[in-house]
């Protein structure tokens, strides 16, 4: 499947920077599955038959759970792109209900970032793009936002 920005690219434009999604999407799976996998090992350590099943079934339990979080996760990544060309900046979601924000360069007014401290330390964050004219988009969670945001803001 073809990347969302190679399709739409007009003549003459070209990809200036790229950025996704943060992997901390995944952060309740890489928990759910630690869980798991101590309720396993825990199963192992039990001497109360009674036990050793409750453990063994909360760990079943937990992870698929972790198995739901890993795909979810995965999915989000998957069909989000953040784009900025010589032109415009792309951002799109989604696979069969898509959302897509498009301004371009020219129209540009400001451009914030919001990080948390686990953010500044991960390097990931919130991206506020206020348009002229174009109104106000905030792209959540990507990855290297300072990066992302300096691609924009330099010309």
């Amino acid at each position: 499947m073809a990347r969302y920005i190679d399709e739409i690219l007009q003549p003459g434009e070209r990809v200036l920077y790229s950025t996704n999604a943060h992997w901390i999407f995944y952060f309740p799976a890489i928990v759910a599955w630690i869980v798991a996998l101590a309720l396993l090992i825990l199963s192992r350590q039990a001497t109360a038959d009674g036990l050793v099943l409750l453990c063994l079934v909360a760990s079943g339990l937990v992870a698929l759970a972790a198995l739901y979080w890993t795909i979810k996760g995965w999915f989000h990544r998957f069909t989000t792109e953040t784009d900025v060309t010589n032109l415009r900046v792309v951002h799109k979601t989604g696979f069969i209900k898509r959302r897509t924000f498009e301004m371009a360069l020219d129209k540009v007014e400001s451009v914030d970032v919001d990080q948390t401290i686990l953010g500044r330390i991960l390097n990931y964050g919130d991206v506020t793009i206020r348009g002229v004219g174009e109104g106000i988009e905030t792209i959540k969670t990507i990855a290297s936002p300072l990066a992302f945001r300096s691609s924009i803001t330099t010309r």
